[in-house]
This record gives C-alpha cells, structure tokens and sequence, in this order.
C-alpha cells in the first residue's frame, strides 16, 4: 500500500508539473509548491547606515564583490562613500529613514513621517535622492511603522517609479510591512531581506546568522542578507566573502538578482519564526 501511495504521488506530481509548462495551471499556484531548487545558490549583500563615520565606509567600499552601499542621506560622508563604492564597482542605495513604531534620537534628517503629506513626502524623498550620487536603489532606514501603511507605501513607490530606473529593498523591519507589495503592485522592481546579519554584533551571533543565509539561498535559489558597518561585521565579511565561491555559492549584486526574476514574495520567507527586527541605527563605536 506504501508503494502504491508513493507512485500515486508520483504520478500526480509529473502530471501537474506538465499541465503547469502547458499553461492549464497558473503558475502562482504552482509557485506554492517549492519543489525544490537545483542550480548555483546567490547571495545578495547591503550593508546598511553608511555615512557618519568614514572609515567604516571606506572598509565596506573594499569589501570581496558586489555588495551593496546603502547611504543614509544628508550625512557628513556620504556623498565620499557613493564616489568610493560606485568606483570599486559597488551599487549605490539610497538608505531611505522612515518613522518607526519608537523613535529614535538618531533617526536623522531627511526622515518620512506618518503625518507628511504625499508632497511632502515627495519633496522629501526628492531631498534625500539627490544627496547621494549614484543612486541605483532604496532601501528603508527603520520604518516599522511608516511601512504597515499603504497609502504611504504607495505614495513613496510612485516617487521611486517615476525616476524611471530605481529599485526598491524592503529592509522588512516589521511582519506588517507592506512595502514589497506595494512595489510590485506599483511596477517597482523590488525584492525584500531574509536575514539580518548582526542584530547581536558579536562573530558567534554573526557567524550563525550568516550560516542560515547561506542555508536559506541553498534551499530557496537565492537569499538576501544586511548588515552594518560594524568593526565585527566587516572583519567577518572579510574573511568569509571570498570563501563563497568554494562553497558554490555565488555573491551577486541586488540589481542582478532582481533582474533574473526572482519572486520577491518568497524573501522574508523564514524557517523559524520572525528574526527580530532591525529598527536602530549604526553608531560609530
């Protein structure tokens, strides 16, 4: 009966795969199912709260690969870390500050708030983009409350939209969020973060969290990881960037990974319960 059960299952499987490549089934459906992936896993990496202290920007700049620079705006250095990044060959990311459930002293200028209206949202966003060259993306800074609201996720994805040429990364610092989903509904290429590096910026915490984004892009086909410009983060990242390609995993830059078509709606996605969220900034220690 075991055996007869397993060919059942067999069958059925072989035959929705085919119906599925004919077009008798939507392949939404068919994306639920996670058969499995077989091919090189990617990485995407952001290393977030570039700035205020240059230093730390100028070792992330030097870091192995195409991770990404994602800027505060309006910052001391951070228009030096975009020429700095752009020159090493490293994308641009305009680190957008949104209002959080708790503030912060540190939120910093350039900050989107609950009670903006949309033009001053937009005169704001339009503020922040500027102060960075080489903008290629948006990120948020903080935001677990400004992201649970549609009305301003829609307002800010049609401000991304309209400079024609920018992605957007929902730093997913909320399960509420709906910043992903008003991306895609709004025609943003976009993609969101599974794993956060160094929420506890010790090498143990970070060798694991970076452990289970490797585990995670093995299982899903790609993953997507942020960090920040700690001295602990760095020092890791530049002793394990290099490694990954003997591992067989391949890093890759946020631009390339959603170019190739991946299904934002999966990132995020945990094995175990939410992560925690970030919703801090970076100080300079």
């Amino acid at each position: 009966m075991t055996g007869y059960t397993g060919l059942s299952r067999l069958f059925v499987t072989t035959f929705f795969w085919l119906f599925v490549q004919s077009g008798w089934v939507d392949s939404a459906v068919a994306d639920q199912l996670d058969p499995g992936f077989s091919g090189t896993p990617r990485i995407a990496l952001i290393i977030d709260d570039l700035g205020n202290a240059l230093q730390a920007g100028e070792r992330t700049a030097a870091l192995s690969g195409p991770v990404a620079c994602a800027i505060l705006p309006h910052t001391p250095f951070g228009q030096t870390i975009a020429k700095q990044a752009f020159l090493a060959g490293k994308e641009v990311l305009l680190h957008l500050p949104l209002q959080a459930v708790e503030q912060y002293e540190l939120t910093g200028s350039g900050t989107i708030k609950i009670d903006n209206t949309r033009a001053q949202l937009v005169r704001i966003f339009e503020a922040d983009i500027v102060s960075i060259p080489h903008v290629v993306g948006v990120s948020n800074h903080m935001g677990s409350l400004l992201t649970r609201h549609p009305g301003h996720m829609e307002w800010l994805m049609d401000a991304v939209k309209a400079h024609g040429n920018l992605f957007f990364v929902d730093s997913y610092t909320t399960v509420s969020s709906v910043a992903l989903q008003l991306a895609q509904e709004r025609g943003v290429p976009s993609i969101r973060r599974d794993v956060f590096l160094d929420n506890m910026p010790t090498e143990a915490a970070i060798h694991r969290e970076f452990q289970r984004l490797k585990k995670q892009a093995k299982k899903n086909g790609y993953a997507v990881g942020i960090g920040h410009p700690y001295p602990q983060t760095l020092r890791y990242l530049e002793r394990m960037l290099p490694a990954l390609i003997d591992e067989g995993i391949e890093l890759v830059s946020i631009s390339r990974l959603i170019g190739q078509g991946v299904d934002g709606r999966k990132a995020g996605r945990q094995d175990d319960t939410f992560p925690g969220q970030w919703d801090g900034v970076y100080v300079q220690e």
